[in-house]
């Protein structure tokens, strides 16, 4: 089974996701990943827009600050994101790595195909949402159960550089424009002037 992985964080960045897929290590991050059991990568590769706002809360051991998660519902903004087309191995593959752990075993997607979401556990990144259809195909995504539980945290520059070089790559913004998107999030807008955000992601964008 295919199905499309919409990502709204730092796998935006094309080069920070395949890690997931073929291993490595992404720039500015402190973790490297094993990779996916198939490494081929994506067959598809979209922009998209989901319902629902970002929020960036936690404290990332891989990157030092505040990560991104989805919090779906209405909302004018919306969240800029990226659909990979995917096997369900490899969509199971990069969600067991986002909860650092090892890929194995298969994934029942019954439940989020039938309801539109499914709590596969307790982690941070594994309540499944599916957010559309592309193609007749289901696009998928993952965030926290209870976002509001992990807080409010500010990212660090070097995972902005890769959310921006992701928006640039995927959805064309201009660097205003990404500065814009980050900074609606009150987190970013406090922590970052628009000046220093502009600075700060630099080439990213």
């Amino acid at each position: 089974m295919r199905v499309w992985y919409a990502a709204y964080g730092s796998n935006l960045s094309r080069h920070r996701f395949l890690t997931y897929l073929q291993g490595g290590t992404a720039s500015g991050a402190r973790r490297t990943q094993t990779g996916a059991r198939d490494p081929q990568p994506p067959t598809g590769d979209r922009p998209v827009h989901l319902p629902g706002r970002l929020h960036f809360g936690w404290e990332s051991v891989t990157w030092g600050g505040g990560i991104a998660f989805y919090v779906p519902g209405e909302d004018p903004r919306g969240v800029a994101a990226r659909a990979y087309l995917l096997t369900a191995e490899q969509f199971l593959d990069v969600a067991a790595q986002e909860m650092h752990r090892e890929p194995r075993g298969r994934l029942d997607l019954s439940r989020v195909l039938a309801e539109g979401y499914d709590v596969a556990g307790p982690g941070r990144y594994e309540t499944i949402h599916r957010v559309g259809t592309i193609e007749d195909l289901p696009v998928l995504t993952f965030t926290a159960e209870d976002v509001d539980a992990l807080g409010s945290r500010a990212p660090t520059a070097p995972y902005l550089r890769t959310i921006a070089e992701g928006l640039r790559e995927s959805h064309g913004m201009s660097p205003e424009a990404v500065v814009d998107y980050l900074r609606a999030t009150p987190v970013v807008e406090e922590a970052w002037s628009r000046e220093e955000l502009l600075e700060c992601l630099g080439a990213a964008v």
